[in-house]
């Protein structure tokens, strides 16, 4: 295949992933800067080995070339710096929601995102994959190299984590609020 029709396929199958390819970097690295470098390294990497994609989920074939860029950078690096997540820049409230009800919502949000950030690294990627990029288990099992019966096992396990610690969060809300 010629270069300029490869960029064509490539932008045409890879590039409706970016968000999802940033999102998984980001929480994978916590780190939104570095979660860029490695979508950016990530994207270079599956042009230059385009020719092995032999059709299938774009998707899951691009995250899994994400995870394996954020599995190399991690390794190189001594000691992951953990970031503070910025509730302000990354929360959502609907615009007709009172005061009151803007500020619950983005308490909850928070929480959830401060329990997602404060999983270990292999439940955390199997819970964004699947919850927030609602990928299938099978897609999820082929990005990360396991058994389908493992991804089910850590889902199962970064579920209960999550409930926990949401749990734990709110009802030291409500007890600070009383």
């Amino acid at each position: 295949m010629d270069s300029p029709s490869k960029l064509r396929l490539f932008e045409q199958l890879m590039m409706p992933h970016l968000d999802a390819a940033y999102n998984l970097a980001r929480w994978l690295t916590r780190n939104e800067h570095d979660a860029e470098d490695i979508v950016q390294e990530a994207y270079l990497r599956a042009f230059r080995f385009f020719g092995s994609f032999h059709g299938g989920d774009g998707k899951s074939w691009l995250l899994a070339v994400v995870r394996n860029t954020c599995l190399t950078w991690r390794r190189g690096e001594n000691s992951m710096a953990i970031v503070t997540f910025d509730e302000a820049a990354h929360s959502s409230a609907a615009e007709n929601s009172s005061v009151e009800t803007a500020l619950v919502a983005q308490a909850a949000s928070g929480s959830v995102r401060n329990c997602i950030d404060a999983l270990p690294a292999e439940f955390r990627e199997v819970i964004i994959m699947r919850e927030l990029e609602e990928m299938p288990y099978r897609d999820i099992a082929a990005v990360t190299s396991l058994p389908i019966g493992t991804v089910m096992s850590r889902l199962a396990r970064a579920r209960r984590r999550l409930r926990d610690c949401v749990a734990a969060r709110m009802n030291r809300t409500k007890g600070a609020a009383q």
